[in-house]
């Protein structure tokens, strides 16, 4: 997902295996007395090598750029709870707080937990827009009111989708969560969403610094 500035939340393809089918290549085309003997083939084959060698070396920062994503990628969870009618659900999600983290979102993931997912608070409130660019998996978005309730809900947001998501109104946050989870749990527009102490099990609370507790 990403937000208007984008906020990118998924993940990437991983980048072709260039090391590898070049190494090939290099082998087949190596054959030292054929090659020798013919200067024009020395030059073919010195031409095809530097191009093969320039195709990996652009393949690296991209492979590069995933690790430091997933090595920055938040793992402290926060308790939220979503009130329906009927019941109330429990998840534990990450966080993403800083304006890197929002931008990465949930970039290189190819799974959640069913009570996983990540949520992006708005600080202040504003009108956030998201969208799947560069994400592999689909993806729930909740838009939650200022009042803590569900002011609009994008059920299984595609992957790779350029499609700009949003509540059109300020928003106190989104929730992301895997794809289809909504429906399973019955959770529509106008639930209402806790995070932090007020949705934490007794243990636990007093220990959370970040809190959402609507009346």
């Amino acid at each position: 997902m990403s937000a208007c500035a984008p906020a990118k939340s998924g993940s990437l393809v991983p980048p072709p295996q260039l090391a590898l089918s070049s190494q090939g290549a290099l082998s087949s085309l190596w054959h030292p007395a054929s090659c020798c003997s013919n200067p024009l083939s020395m030059k073919r084959f010195f031409l095809i090598a530097a191009t093969l060698l320039t195709a990996c070396s652009q393949s690296a920062p991209k492979a590069e750029n995933a690790a430091s994503i997933a090595s920055t990628q938040s793992t402290t969870l926060l308790p939220l709870t979503i009130r329906t009618p009927r019941a109330e659900h429990r998840f534990n999600v990450e966080v993403a707080l800083s304006p890197k983290e929002q931008e990465n979102g949930l970039m290189f993931r190819k799974s959640l937990a069913p009570d996983g997912g990540m949520l992006f608070p708005m600080d202040p409130p504003r009108t956030a827009s998201f969208w799947m660019k560069n994400t592999l998996i689909p993806l729930d978005m909740l838009f939650i009111h200022t009042d803590g309730t569900i002011a609009f809900l994008k059920a299984n947001a595609q992957p790779y989708s350029r499609e700009p998501v949003s509540a059109g109104i300020p928003v106190i946050a989104v929730l992301e969560l895997p794809g289809g989870r909504a429906a399973e749990l019955d959770i529509r527009q106008g639930d209402r969403v806790r995070w932090g102490n007020c949705a934490a099990l007794a243990a636990d609370k007093g220990r959370i610094a970040l809190n959402f507790c609507p009346d």
